[in-house]
């Protein structure tokens, strides 16, 4: 986060404090047309799931249950989504954020 240096314009929503809503994922469906895009496949509780059974419904129940499903930064802006923390994803994150 400290990497994209996000103007005081940009709204931040803490997930851990405030979960992802069903409007707020539809939202990010719609950008990325996938649930598995937004899941943090590194995520410890992701262990505990049988990897072969999930479907888009079940991620998408993952990411509604527990923070740590999505995969994160996740940056909206300008009708642009940059889901996780790549160098090259940053850096499109940054040439979009400051031109």
């Amino acid at each position: 986060m400290k990497t994209l240096d996000l103007p005081d314009t940009i709204q931040h929503i803490d997930i851990k404090k405030n979960p992802l809503n069903d409007e707020q994922l539809e939202t990010l469906y719609q950008l990325t047309q996938s649930y598995e895009a937004l899941l943090n496949k590194r995520a410890q509780k992701l262990k505990e799931i049988d990897k072969s059974s999930l479907t888009e419904e079940k991620i998408k129940t993952l990411l509604l249950s527990h923070y740590t499903f999505l995969k994160r930064p996740v940056l909206l802006h300008a009708n642009q989504l940059f889901i996780g923390n790549a160098k090259g994803t940053i850096e499109a994150a940054k040439t979009c954020l400051h031109g």
